[in-house]
């Protein structure tokens, strides 16, 4: 009999039993009670948790501050924006006492007189030629009259009883307003109906 043949108790060979018994070692591993947690298990968590708050912390951060930055950039282009729309404010104020100047000359000349005729019709070009460039600018006249009274361009100076304009319409323009591109730069001194 040869040593291949030769057989352990219960007709196995050798390898049989080597391979059986190694598969025995590895079936039996210590049990590890649910209590017994590994240190290390715990503190990975606790630096997951708290990795997981440190990204949620910065992406709220970098949130407001991407909100911040495009609040600001808004803000600037509209002060940019109004800059150059009312950039002529302070020039226009300049030049309405020159334009109310004109507009007293006129009412107070004597149209009737031909010798006159020609410094009233230089007045009235004068003064139509410098409405036109600061119209060309945005500057609008506040001079009418038969309209309802709004306090964001006309100022009340008087109320006097009228049958002719409506109560609370402006009967007379004393001083005529302008507007800025839509802004009242001078409001229209203004007497207003009232009711008899």
């Amino acid at each position: 009999m040869s040593s291949k043949e030769q057989k352990t108790p219960e007709g196995q060979a050798p390898e049989e039993i080597i391979t059986e018994q190694h598969d025995d070692v590895e079936a039996v591993e210590p049990e590890v009670s649910a209590e017994q947690v590994d240190p290390r298990d715990e503190k990975i968590a606790n630096l997951e948790a708290q990795l997981a708050e440190a990204q949620k912390r910065e992406r709220e951060v970098m949130l407001r501050a991407k909100a911040d930055e495009d609040n600001l950039r808004r803000r600037t282009e509209q002060d940019i924006e109004k800059a150059h729309k009312f950039a002529l404010e302070k020039f226009v104020n300049e030049l309405l006492p020159v334009i109310d100047s004109l507009d007293r000359a006129l009412e107070v000349a004597d149209k009737a007189n031909p010798d006159l005729a020609p410094m009233v019709e230089g007045i009235e070009l004068t003064l139509k030629s410098m409405l036109d460039v600061v119209r060309k600018f945005g500057v609008e006249v506040i001079a009418d009259t038969n309209v309802p009274l709004d306090p964001n361009v006309h100022q009340a100076i008087a109320m006097v009883e009228s049958e002719d304009v409506a109560a609370g319409n402006v009967l007379a323009v004393m001083q005529k307003g302008y507007t800025l591109n839509g802004r009242t730069i001078r409001a229209a001194m203004v007497t207003v109906a009232k009711a008899k």
